[in-house]
């Protein structure tokens, strides 16, 4: 997956959700934050950031806040759209028959339904996907999420019903640092995910680590760690 234009920039402050402030070339510009989440671990005074410049010359913000640096980390990309681009190139690398990105299922809308035929005479297996990006590190380790998300609550219960309806259903969380091969569920601040994610796994659905190369201008998958 790649970005087009990214140049660096130094963080100041993020008044809201939606916009930062940035010094880019010695000059402060208002620039759009592509992460809802509050990234407070990362979004420092004084941090380096990445910028992807907007091809819309009359937008508002032009610049996207794509990628912050972390001590003893690195590059750390904070795209919430980059998990589901990713996922879907590494998707197209492994034989599935079918890869229909938002598939509505009971009351979700699921990332990926998937198909893969097997010998002639099998029933094809039909698979629900969910991507979560993971950008919380701490001590080396992935956490999610990182504010509470009733969302993904729900997502793992209408995956943990699916199983029982025979599909083959997978959490899979996304991690875009380097260094960082596993993701656990941030009950310090949403105790019902780590719940419900428990209860998901007991019902059988996978939990899938993926690992990343990041790059200034890159993401890209580079293995697959299915959780025991």
């Amino acid at each position: 997956m790649k970005y087009e234009n990214v140049c660096d920039g130094v963080f100041i402050e993020r008044p809201n959700r939606f916009i930062a402030y940035v010094t880019v070339d010695g000059k402060r510009e208002t620039v759009h934050v592509k992460n809802t989440g509050r990234c407070r671990e990362l979004l420092l005074p004084g941090v380096s950031v990445l910028l992807e410049k907007a091809s819309n010359p009359d937008r508002k913000t032009p610049y996207d806040l794509i990628g912050v640096w972390k001590a003893n980390l690195g590059w750390v990309n904070i795209d919430s759209q980059a998990p589901n681009r990713v996922m879907k190139e590494w998707l197209a690398l492994h034989d599935y028959d079918r890869i229909q990105p938002e598939y509505t299922y009971g009351r979700s809308r699921i990332d990926f339904y998937l198909e893969k035929r097997g010998e002639p005479d099998a029933p094809v297996e039909r698979i629900l996907l969910e991507v979560k990006g993971c950008t919380l590190e701490m001590d080396g380790e992935g956490y999610f999420p990182d504010a509470p998300t009733e969302r993904g609550i729900k997502h793992l219960k209408e995956l943990a019903a699916a199983v029982s309806q025979g599909y083959r259903c997978v959490l899979a969380f996304v991690i875009p640092m380097e260094g960082v091969r596993v993701v656990h569920a941030n009950v310090a601040t949403h105790p019902e995910f780590g719940t419900a994610l428990q209860e998901a796994q007991a019902a059988g659905v996978e939990i899938w680590y993926l690992p990343c190369r990041v790059e200034r201008d890159s993401l890209e998958i580079t293995e697959r760690i299915i959780a025991e």
